[in-house]
């Protein structure tokens, strides 16, 4: 199997998504959970002509599809991954047509994990709502996230610049200053991220991801460019430099770097106005899906005790 990091930097940028993660399917969802497939699939039947409310990632997916002003030289492509039949998913590719989404390819599973398929299309970003397939992407070396529920409606970011903001340990970077501060608490982290100030972090899963965008961003002036992105990490002095340093030694620009020193994350992802924001941690999800969409990165040791 292809691992991402085989993908030449000229690539496009493919994103898979999940229609649960595209499409607001909680009602159509509610019918499977209490009533049975056979009662979900008439119920997706009769519907199929109603267009599908947005889902969490929708705005997300219209600004990255907004990025392609060449159409003989797309930058990005979308690719729908559906746990549907293909019957029932043929009111997800009408509700893609009602809302004019430039997205052609799909898979249609019928209840089984789509996943075996993101090395076959390429994908250097996954996002789903089905923790356990974004596990196995993650486990494969493909940066993925699990779209958590938002009520958060339209982005603060109202305008076409699309704006990710990521956190750094186990998410661009690997998680072996995270495994210090379990291991030792803060003060072994800060003497060891002192110490270490000049040697570069490990790439995380969403090196790569983040490493697409700035291949984009790098085509355009700093001050036009249609993407921003943002690191907003519980970080603060001293252990700053180490990030600084390794995101230099990568040869990566980050427009934005926020070391809040353990203060909730939330309001300054709003303040930022990000499209989307990912974090290895669930409590620091919980309260930034209060502010702005958010993508779980189950990864790192934060979260090996909940894989077990």
């Amino acid at each position: 199997m292809p691992t991402p990091d085989q993908k030449l930097p000229d690539q496009k940028l493919v994103v898979g998504i999940a229609s649960r993660a595209l499409f607001d399917l909680s009602e159509s969802h509610a019918v499977f959970e209490q009533q049975g497939e056979e009662a979900y699939c008439r119920y997706q039947i009769e519907h199929e002509d109603d267009p599908l409310q947005p889902g969490v990632a929708f705005h997300l997916v219209r600004k990255l599809l907004k990025l392609n002003t060449d159409p003989d030289a797309p930058r990005v492509e979308v690719i729908l991954l559906s746990r549907n039949s293909s019957d029932t998913g043929l009111r997800i590719f009408n509700s893609i047509r009602h809302y004019q989404l430039d997205i052609t390819r799909a898979v249609f599973t019928r209840g089984q994990s789509p996943f075996r398929y993101v090395a076959a299309f390429g994908i250097h970003l996954f996002l789903s709502a089905d923790p356990e397939d974004v596990r196995q992407a993650l486990e494969a070396g493909f940066a993925a996230a699990t779209i958590l529920p938002s009520n958060v409606g339209q982005p603060t970011n109202a305008g076409d610049q699309l704006r990710i903001a990521f956190d750094g340990d186990a998410v661009l970077f690997s998680d072996e200053a995270e495994r210090v501060y379990k291991e030792g608490g803060l003060q072994a982290f800060t003497d060891n991220e002192t110490q270490s100030a000049h040697e570069p972090l490990s790439g995380g899963p969403f090196k790569n991801f983040l490493a697409m965008l700035h291949h984009i961003q790098s085509e355009y002036p700093a001050d036009t460019s249609p993407i921003r992105t943002a690191l907003v990490t519980a970080r603060g002095a001293p252990a700053h430099e180490r990030v600084i340093r390794t995101l230099r030694h990568w040869g990566i620009r980050i427009d934005e770097s926020l070391f809040l020193a353990g203060m909730p994350k939330g309001p300054f992802l709003q303040a930022f106005g990000a499209d989307i924001f990912f974090d290895d941690q669930r409590k620091h999800c919980d309260s930034a899906r209060l502010h702005v969409p958010t993508g779980h990165v189950p990864h790192g040791v934060a979260n090996e005790a909940a894989a077990k």
